[in-house]
């Protein structure tokens, strides 16, 4: 079967060095899954197009554009997530977080996860741990044991490529091996919460409608 990853990057201009380590990790992971024998599809979700969806989102309680509602089924029906973030402020940047507020608390259940970074210098690298990571597991993703993080005089260098090439193996293993096909005779954990891009949930009730309806 062919897995689906999404490559999630929030740069900001056209070209951005976050968008290209993307497709970086894209092309490794594609090397790492073809080895294996299998197959394996990229979506690639540019935050910075979903600017005006998202603001729209945060201010009127919950209502997705369709291009969002789209997104949101796209990343949570995904067999695997590549998150590439600039680095604002010591952490994520703002719009890639709007984003992931903008997911169902459910969308990335038990999801493998490659989380990545760019910045102009090297002292933000500590943003994939003390932020990245915590956001991802506070949303039940797996997130993978390599996160790659690139300044600007990294591109290029030998150090990157193989700090991308063992993220990559590390996705393609979780990918292949938490596929939904499973060996005869073995059921899947059902323990494990369901995924669900919360597409199908009721909209949000307006507040005004809310305290009206407790007023009796």
């Amino acid at each position: 079967m062919t897995r689906t990853i999404v490559v999630l990057t929030a740069g900001l201009t056209v070209p951005s060095s976050t968008r290209l380590l993307g497709d970086q990790l894209a092309d490794a992971v594609s090397a790492a899954v073809g080895a294996r024998g299998e197959a394996v599809s990229f979506e690639y979700v540019e935050v910075r197009e979903l600017a005006q969806d998202l603001a729209g989102y945060m201010t009127s309680g919950g209502v997705a554009t369709p291009r969002l509602t789209a997104v949101r089924e796209q990343i949570s029906a995904a067999d695997g997530l590549i998150a590439v973030t600039p680095v604002f402020s010591a952490s994520f940047s703002g719009l890639f977080k709007m984003l992931i507020d903008a997911l169902d608390t459910d969308a990335l259940n038990g999801m493998p996860v490659l989380i990545a970074a760019t910045a102009g210098t090297a002292r933000h690298s500590l943003v994939l741990d003390h932020a990245m990571r915590p956001l991802f597991s506070y949303l039940r993703a797996v997130v993978l044991p390599t996160g790659v993080f690139a300044a600007t005089e990294d591109f290029g260098s030998t150090g990157l490529s193989d700090r991308v090439a063992r993220a990559a193996a590390e996705l393609a293993n979780a990918v292949v091996v938490s596929g939904s096909d499973h060996v005869a005779g073995f059921a899947p954990d059902p323990t494990a919460r369901r995924r669900t891009s919360g597409n199908d949930l009721a909209p949000v009730a307006d507040f005004a409608e809310l305290l009206r309806g407790h007023s009796g």
